[in-house]
């Protein structure tokens, strides 16, 4: 009976240490099945696991280290030996807050002071007539960057395992909010408030269990682009410096613009419409939609019609800055040569930023619709009422 009590302890003390954290890290097999609740319910009442395991244990443990043989101390001291371990593993190593930390400083450099290429992808916010370009390098590693623009608290996030870059007002329900970065749900990134311990969703900033089950953080407007890109639309722009603390981790980075991340889960493949191919994502209303990104590199401009929007996606000469527009009732051509548009309408003359250049319309700028880019994978689980949308004949 004393050999099952032990055995059983162990087996709980050292189960729950590892599915409280395999469930929502990116363990072989721990991202593809619905087990969110259990993994909450595991990190809620850890300590009573822990409690129940000691006490199972407890008594054994102190019989056989007394009273039991030479061979039967060594075995009891070794499983608990090797509970340590695991806790240690599970508890300092292996948990997201301790692999990804927040910036210890934040630095913020005008163009001509900026350290960062202005080939590099950045986050773009403007908020209070104030710009700010976040690299994606740099949010890559943190997850999270807590910020003010103007008069306006954000919180910019970003998902390597999914490509996702998102801005957030940290208010809930009025308040300032504090996250941490919890784990991973479906590969996405999970964040976890200081007041209720409820667990968010990065790619929408949905509470999926907790206290604030099913509330919504309010998502802040921002682009993505290559800083170069940015800089021309926003001259005055800030960009975000490195941290020096991290710049190990920034250098792990270094190629994840292009695709080419260090880890399977980071890496982009050159295929469409895979799990690691890069689309476009749009979504209005209810309705989504997903643009391949091997077209818009063929085609530098595709047009469609989403929820009874007319949208005009771009890419400009980079072949890294891209854009989608509300076109109205316009339509447009392409001209491969010059690398600009003209409408239909009024044959007025546009550049691949939705602004006109020439004609009728000139001065006149199209409305920015909020996109993303991401992996195909994380668009079609979080958005699974979305369509693909495919070329046929002229975009």
């Amino acid at each position: 009976m004393r050999t099952l009590l032990f055995i059983f302890g162990i087996i709980i003390l050292i189960g729950a240490e590892i599915l409280r954290v395999y469930f929502i890290m990116p363990f072989p097999g721990s991202q593809q099945a619905e087990t969110i609740e259990i993994a909450y319910f595991l990190h809620r009442y850890i300590n009573l696991f822990r409690l129940l395991g000691f006490a199972l244990v407890a008594y054994p443990f102190i019989y056989y280290f007394r009273s039991g043989t030479l061979g039967a101390r060594v075995t009891v001291s070794l499983f608990l030996v090797v509970y340590l371990v695991v806790f240690y593993l599970f508890n300092f190593r292996f948990l997201a807050e301790k692999m990804f930390y927040q910036p210890s400083h934040k630095f913020f450099a005008t163009r001509d002071a900026s350290k960062i290429p202005t080939s590099n992808l950045i986050i773009g916010i403007t908020l209070d007539g104030v710009s700010k370009a976040y690299p994606i390098q740099l949010i890559g590693y943190h997850h999270q960057v807590r910020d003010t623009i103007g008069n306006t608290p954000v919180m910019i996030t970003y998902c390597t395992v999914c490509r996702t870059g998102r801005v957030y007002s940290p208010l809930v329900e009025g308040k300032d909010e504090q996250f941490r970065l919890v784990g991973m749900d479906h590969f996405n990134a999970m964040f976890e408030d200081a007041n209720t311990g409820s667990w968010w969703r990065q790619v929408n900033g949905e509470a999926i269990t907790g206290p604030m089950r099913g509330k919504m953080l309010k998502e802040i407007p921002a682009e993505q682009m290559q800083l170069g890109a940015w800089l021309a639309l926003h001259p005055t722009s800030l960009i975000m410096q490195p941290d020096q603390d991290f710049q190990e981790e920034y250098d792990g980075l270094k190629n994840y613009d292009k695709g080419k991340g260090k880890s399977h889960l980071t890496r982009a493949d050159s295929l469409s419409w895979k799990d690691k191919s890069w689309v476009v994502g749009v979504q209005r209303g209810m309705h989504a939609r997903a643009y391949d990104w091997n077209d818009l590199l063929q085609h530098s401009v595709l047009q469609d019609t989403l929820a009874g929007t007319s949208l005009l996606i771009t890419l400009e000469n980079d072949s890294a800055s891209f854009h989608v527009f509300d076109r109205d009732t316009l339509r447009f051509t392409f001209d491969p040569a010059t690398h600009s548009l003209s409408d239909v309408q009024t044959a007025s003359r546009w550049n691949l930023q939705g602004q006109c250049t020439e004609g009728a319309l000139k001065d006149k700028q199209l409305p920015v619709v909020q996109s993303y880019q991401e992996f195909w994978h994380s668009w079609r689980t979080f958005r699974p009422q979305t369509t693909a949308y495919k070329v046929t004949g002229k975009p």
